[in-house]
């Protein structure tokens, strides 16, 4: 979660800990309070928010480490997921979309889902394809639990290729005849946050993506704004 989008919003953060998981080191359990005095900044400003957005999809992930340091966010959000946004009043949203979606809808720029009705959903099922067909299936806590169940290493990598090679393929045929550069036309929008992180997990488990080419020029598309470039795992502090 970039503390620098939420701040952009009128949002101080706070940093809980810093905790060790086996999936990257030193990540960081941060929350966001909606400041009294928040003022929103302009349209040209608010352009840069496309990085945090993209990393409120990144940031979606779970750790099962550090109990201790986990007990006051668990509190925001008993899943212990980050991202968790609390309002100054004591409300809370969770679970990265829908910070998304309200976000998108109390900022409005820039837009992440189209104003046609019909377009607005495609968008978002194309989104939920990813968020909740294919990611969850291939995330750290599935994988972990496969182990535990005694499937070997090499079943548990196979499974996750599979599932992410069946998952981008319907995700590619969801595109066919959709203009581009990006997933739904000329800007990126909720279906482009949610494909680049994929498309790097598929990378990962070995996953041959050279078959899918609308998804790649999408891709190809992102990579070319800073706001994505700048939200990879690879750039943030932590990274190895």
């Amino acid at each position: 979660l970039r503390a620098q989008f939420l701040e952009l919003h009128g949002y101080r953060t706070q940093v809980l800990e810093f905790i060790e998981t086996e999936h990257t080191p030193k990540n960081l359990l941060l929350r966001a309070v909606r400041r009294h005095d928040a003022t929103v900044p302009d349209v040209s400003t608010r352009r840069e928010a496309y990085e945090g957005l993209i990393q409120l999809y990144l940031d979606n992930k779970k750790y099962e480490e550090g109990e201790k340091a986990c007990a006051e966010f668990l509190k925001l959000n008993p899943q212990g997921l980050v991202p968790a946004l609390e309002e100054v009043d004591g409300r809370v949203l969770t679970q990265s979309l829908a910070i998304i979606e309200w976000l998108d809808e109390t900022h409005p720029e820039p837009r992440l889902l189209p104003r046609d009705a019909w377009q607005r959903a495609r968008v978002r099922a194309f989104a939920l394809a990813i968020a909740c067909d294919t990611h969850p299936l291939q995330n750290l806590k599935v994988l972990r639990r496969l182990g535990t169940l005694g499937v070997s290493e090499d079943d548990v990598q196979g499974w996750a290729r599979w599932v992410n090679e069946d998952g981008l393929a319907a995700c590619e045929l969801m595109l066919a005849g959709e203009p581009g550069p990006f997933c739904f036309g000329a800007t990126p929008t909720l279906a482009d946050l949610c494909l680049v992180p994929q498309l790097a997990n598929a990378r990962r488990f070995e996953v041959d993506v050279t078959k899918f080419s609308r998804l790649l020029e999408a891709e190809a598309a992102a990579h070319a704004m800073p706001a994505f470039v700048d939200a990879a795992p690879d750039k943030q502090a932590d990274a190895e």
